[in-house]
């Protein structure tokens, strides 16, 4: 599948902050068929049990799938999470490179429906998500300025993965 674009990255969000020594700085594209994708790799500060990613992460991980997928037909909205639902498939380990996936499943002016996946790079499921978020104007989400604080203009030119 063929990458369109390369998302924008914040300075020091845990999953995609290029800032932030502890977060897992995970770039994220725009594929051809409309979904989001991302090639990452948690390392073992992210753990929970020994050779295990934290569950946390996991799901903040799905969660910014989940959104991010949104981004590709509106890449100006923001939206906060309403309700998740993380299955667990199987253990997801640090160290190794992984895949994550993003897709919109159902948009209106007001909500978005979305679903996420981690997977390894056999492409074994190892964590999925179904996820609902509220659209909401950047004002009634942060005071801050969002593109001066929070965004990168495409840090890297990559566009293959």
């Amino acid at each position: 599948m063929k990458i369109l674009s390369k998302q924008n990255n914040s300075r020091m969000c845990v999953i995609c902050g290029l800032d932030n020594p502890y977060g897992v700085q995970a770039p994220f594209y725009e594929m051809e068929d409309g979904s989001v994708m991302s090639a990452f790799c948690y390392r073992a500060e992210h753990q929970s049990y020994p050779g295990r990613v934290h569950g946390g992460l996991i799901t903040a991980m799905l969660d910014e799938l989940g959104c991010r997928a949104f981004w590709v037909e509106h890449p100006e909205a923001l939206a906060v999470t309403l309700s998740l639902t993380t299955k667990y498939r199987k253990p997801v380990p640090y160290g190794v490179e992984l895949r994550g996936r993003g897709q919109v499943l159902r948009a209106t002016a007001r909500f978005i429906e979305s679903q996420a996946q981690i997977l390894d790079l056999e492409g074994q499921v190892l964590a999925e998500a179904h996820i609902k978020y509220l659209h909401l104007p950047t004002e009634k989400i942060t005071q801050a300025d969002y593109h001066e604080e929070m965004c990168y203009a495409n840090p890297d030119g990559r566009r293959e993965m």
